[in-house]
Order: structure tokens, then sequence, then C-alpha cells
């Protein structure tokens, strides 16, 4: 029996992808207007920052335990050996929750064949390693290989991306009131990328043409083997913003194909509308 591959929805995948390469979704919450939702299934991201275009602010909490400790028991009962591929554990505690409930199952039941692995990675960055494990997991590969194969696309993948409005970093604690403030009046637009699995500043440029323009600059030095990749850029309801994007690295690079998804409401509600990121390996492509 293949190795069912489980996911979480900050990893900003569509129901349709989830469901053509027959991956398990859980989902992180999101409460909006004193309601909880469930990310993904009853509160889509145009939602969200349709909200947050209106002054909304959304907030989010992770998987709960008991969530994890059904869905893992189900998947024992039917002898489906199955692999959790997680968010960042530096930006959300639904890896640790799942880490408890695989502990005591395992004390529970010593024969299940399953594993939590923490990517350190998020959105389509995040979508991609899952993505390759699922197509893995198709072709029957072991749980050892496809840990040890989402272990390498997590070590080695890049995340790059800039936001429309500074303010919504400021809400998160990312930049200071007095930086949003500035940095809206000059129309300043931060690049950020992801160190350990934590959101780090990296650059600050003004302008949207000059932001896509570094984004490819910084692809091709750290990028590697880019023409056997599957690219993602995801967006923050700008879609046209990521074709623009997209097609720029068309022209540059010609990678084997380039995965287009929303920014769904876990990150979003944190990042805003406007949001673009994009997602490559820096190390030989597996």
């Amino acid at each position: 029996m293949s190795v069912q591959i489980i996911c979480d929805s900050a990893c900003d995948l569509s129901e349709a992808t989830l469901s053509e390469y027959g991956v398990d979704r859980v989902s992180l919450k999101v409460l909006l207007k004193g309601k909880e939702h469930e990310d993904g299934q009853d509160l889509s991201p145009k939602e969200v920052y349709d909200a947050m275009r209106k002054g909304e602010a959304p907030k989010t909490s992770q998987v709960t335990a008991q969530d994890f400790r059904e869905l893992f028991t189900e998947k024992i009962a039917a002898d489906q050996p199955f692999l959790y591929i997680a968010f960042s554990s530096a930006l959300s505690g639904t890896y640790q929750s799942a880490k408890v409930v695989e502990q005591e199952l395992k004390e529970e039941y010593p024969k299940a064949k399953f594993a939590v692995i923490d990517t350190k990675a998020a959105s389509l960055g995040y979508g991609l390693i899952v993505l390759r494990a699922a197509e893995e997991s198709r072709k029957n590969a072991t749980l050892r290989e496809l840990i040890s194969l989402v272990s390498y696309h997590s070590k080695h993948m890049e995340h790059l991306f800039t936001v429309d409005d500074l303010a919504y970093l400021q809400r998160g604690g990312r930049v200071t009131k007095a930086e949003a403030f500035v940095g809206s009046l000059l129309k300043i637009k931060p690049l950020l990328h992801v160190d350990d699995g934590n959101l780090v500043p990296l650059e600050k440029i003004r302008g949207q043409k000059k932001v896509f323009k570094r984004m490819i600059e910084l692809m091709e030095e750290r990028g590697k083997d880019l023409k056997r990749q599957r690219i993602a850029i995801s967006h923050g309801d700008s879609e046209e913003r990521a074709k623009q994007l997209a097609s720029m690295i068309e022209e540059r690079f010609s990678p084997a194909d380039i995965h287009i998804d929303m920014v769904g409401a876990a990150i979003g509600a944190h990042a805003g509308p406007g949001t673009i990121a994009l997602f490559f390996i820096n190390e030989g492509y597996r």
C-alpha cells in the first residue's frame, strides 16, 4: 500500500490540486468577525482579503491535537501508512501538536507505520514539497525514502516574497508602526525570505517593478537546476501580478513548470492582500 501524504492548509494548494494528487489536508483555524472557520473549507481566501480591505483583522490558530488524533487514528485503523508533512514549526504550533500525538499513538500502536516531519516552509514553498512527495508516493516510494526526499526539499527551498501594504506586517510585528507609515508614503516594498523557518526581512525596494527585477536576480543567484524544477508563485488576490512575474521567469529560466495559487487565509491573514511570493530549490533537483 502506498504512503498517504497529509498536509495542512498553510501549504496553499487548492482543493483541485490536492484531489488530483490524492493528498489529505487538515485545516488551521481562522477567526473572522467573531466566528471561527476552517481555513480553505468554509472560508475562502478571497473572503478574507475582501474583509481585510474593509479593515477587518482576522486571527489564526493552529490545528488541534484532537484533529490530528482523529485523523491519525483513522489511518492506523485502516492499516494505512502515512506521512504528515507540516507547516514551519517556527511560524505555528501545528507541527508540535502533531508530534505530541505521534508519540502517543506510537506507544499505543507500536506497529503503525507513519511519521511527522517539519518542512520549515510556508505557503507554496511548503506546497511544492507536498507535491513532490505525493508524486513519489504514487511510485510506491517507502516511508523512509519519502522522509529523505522531504528533508532534502525542505532544506533547499527558497522563499522570496513581498507585500503590498506594510500595515499588515506591522500588525504582526514584522515591521514597526513608523516603518510601515514611512514605507507607505515612499511606496517602499519590503523583500523578505525564510531563514530556518522564520520570516526575515531581506531588502527594502522602492516600486513594484524593481521588486520583481530583484526577485529574478536573486533567483538567478540562489537557484540551481532551474530548468528541471517546478517553480511556484503564490499571491494575495493579485493573480495578474503573479502571472506577470511568471512570464518574467519563463522568459529568463524556462523552468519545467510554474504553479500559481492564491495565498490561503492562514498566511494571508498576516501578509495581507497584494502579497506575491516566489519559491524554488537552491540545489540540484530531486
